[in-house]
């Protein structure tokens, strides 16, 4: 099972030129968040300058997926002046010619006491969205997520046209066989669509892992497992080109993916193999029965 997860150590760009057009699912990754930490290998990027950095390997990744690429992103707060890189990056990304979805937005309880003496704690993060052509995507279950909605009818739905009209549900009905009374052609979903806010716990004992915390920036199992469920499809591959911890490569285990994890770090690879066999040995019971 672990040649269905591999663990790849070498600069991400150079693997990604490597891999072959059309070759993955899904990619989900989270670069490093401009110059807030060194990584031990000196990195210290911050505005234009990554977005530089960054650009190249979103392009990668467009090329190297069929489906969805997906970066979770955040910028930097210095002097009370935000550097609001996710925006600067998606904006030089369509300038490339990439598609830009509307990006969700990873929600999470903040630092307690952050947020500088006159502002508000960072309780979320952009999660930028792209494509390579401006279609319907090969594969989602966007209500992968969701569930059953919370409410009924409570009356018949409406919206309005582009004039401006209102266009209620009795208005768009068909005649039952024995005409005697009109039916709405509206119809409850069985899954509610969970919305493009995704709301995670973050921290100690909620990150899946105990491993996550031997990285220096993970993110949530569940964070990963909500994109992996929603955009790569059942024994698909998805890719995490700042493989870290392995969080992405956990999930994918866990949903019935294969994956790809790269990182630049030996330390890093040896970890992510730590959490591979990990997240396989939680599917002994499942598989033994």
């Amino acid at each position: 099972m672990t040649e269905e997860h591999q663990i790849i150590v070498g600069d991400n760009l150079e693997v990604l030129r490597g891999m072959s057009a059309d070759s993955v699912d899904l990619i989900l990754c989270s670069p490093p968040y401009e110059d807030a930490r060194t990584y031990n290998i000196g990195f210290s990027h911050k505005q234009d300058e990554w977005v530089q950095w960054c650009l190249p390997r979103v392009l990668e990744c467009l090329r190297v997926c069929k489906g969805l690429t997906a970066w979770v992103v955040e910028g930097r707060t210095r002097s009370y002046s935000y550097s609001n890189a996710p925006a600067r990056l998606s904006v030089a990304c369509q300038a490339a010619g990439a598609i830009l979805r509307k990006p969700p937005v990873y929600a999470r309880v903040g630092i307690p006491g952050s947020g500088g003496p006159d502002w508000l704690r960072n309780d979320y993060e952009p999660v930028l969205c792209f494509t390579r052509e401006a279609k319907r995507l090969p594969w989602s279950e966007n209500t992968a997520m969701g569930h059953p909605p919370k409410f009924g009818p409570g009356g018949p739905p409406s919206h309005r046209l582009a004039d401006g009209t209102r266009v209620t549900a009795r208005r768009i009905t068909r005649r039952n066989p024995d005409c005697s009374r009109s039916e709405s052609l509206y119809k409850p979903p069985a899954m509610s669509n969970p919305g493009n806010i995704i709301k995670c716990k973050a921290g100690g004992g909620v990150m899946g892992s105990k491993l996550a915390h031997e990285n220096e920036a993970p993110f949530p199992e569940s964070l990963a497992e909500f994109f992996i469920r929603s955009f790569c499809p059942p024994g698909g591959v998805v890719l995490d080109i700042f493989g870290g911890s392995g969080t992405t490569m956990a999930a994918a285990i866990k949903s019935g993916r294969r994956s790809i994890s790269v990182d630049v770090r030996e330390s890093q690879g040896e970890l992510m193999k730590r959490r591979r066999d990990e997240a396989m040995k939680k599917l002994q019971p499942t598989e033994a029965a």
